[in-house]
């Protein structure tokens, strides 16, 4: 569904992505592990068009052949359009519009008005609470009712592919089982996921593929089952031992 030739991303004279290739199957959860700095998220903003690559070719195709692909705009608002859609790190949800008023702006691309209403009820059959707190400002909800809001507003764009960058970030340790099993709810559905995120453990585990990324380069990649237990991962990222 989603590859990507040989990027190379700088900000001035700092190299943050190098030479960086991966592939994302259609339906499949895809982690991107990595330390602070190693470009997990440089990578996400390019491929959403926030970032400018030096070089290099994003490809977004239906998966029934090589002939459907088809390069990437660099526009952030016609990769929307695409149905490549970022929920960003931090949340950064309208912390002055109400929680429903945020919902209908990740809806802005759907221009059905009874899709709008059915994606919103799914939205709040999804997560019930965002539904009592319709009428509430966004910006005093809880940090984890406003991770869940984040990613209902981006899935409010009806994606085919989602991209979360450090969706449990300062989260409580029960919060964050949560959001890791709407992502594969998400999954479930149909919807290709690409996940960056610090908490390796987590990412590895519910990953059908994984890259790690150093200093802007992918140094090991292989289904996230098997990253979980290679010993260099799990020296750098696992703090040496692991749950299966």
């Amino acid at each position: 569904m989603l590859r990507i030739e040989d990027l190379w991303v700088s900000y001035g004279h700092v190299q943050a992505l190098s030479g960086v290739s991966l592939e994302v199957k259609r339906g499949s959860i895809v982690s991107i592990i990595g330390s602070n700095g190693a470009g997990k998220s440089t990578l996400l903003n390019t491929i959403s068009g926030l970032v400018k690559q030096e070089r290099g070719k994003i490809f977004l195709w239906d998966g029934t052949g090589p002939d459907t692909a088809k390069l990437l705009p660099r526009e952030p608002y016609r990769v929307v359009k695409l149905g490549v859609v970022q929920v960003p790190e931090g949340r950064q949800v309208f912390a002055g519009l109400t929680v429903r008023e945020n919902l209908m702006a990740g809806a802005y691309t759907v221009n059905d008005a009874g899709r709008v209403r059915r994606n919103l009820d799914r939205m709040f059959e999804m997560y019930p609470i965002l539904k009592e707190r319709a009428r509430q400002q966004a910006g005093t909800l809880s940090g984890g009712e406003q991770q869940m809001l984040a990613i209902c507003r981006g899935l409010m764009a009806e994606p085919k592919v989602l991209l979360l960058d450090e969706p449990s970030l300062g989260l409580a340790p029960i919060i964050v089982k949560g959001v890791f099993d709407t992502v594969r709810r998400i999954r479930d559905e149909g919807i290709t996921v690409v996940l960056v995120e610090q908490n390796a453990n987590q990412a590895l585990a519910i990953a059908d593929y994984a890259y790690v990324l150093e200093n802007g380069r992918v140094v090991l990649e292989g289904a996230g089952r098997s990253l979980l237990c290679d010993p260099a991962v799990k020296d750098a990222y696992l703090g040496g031992a692991q749950e299966a």
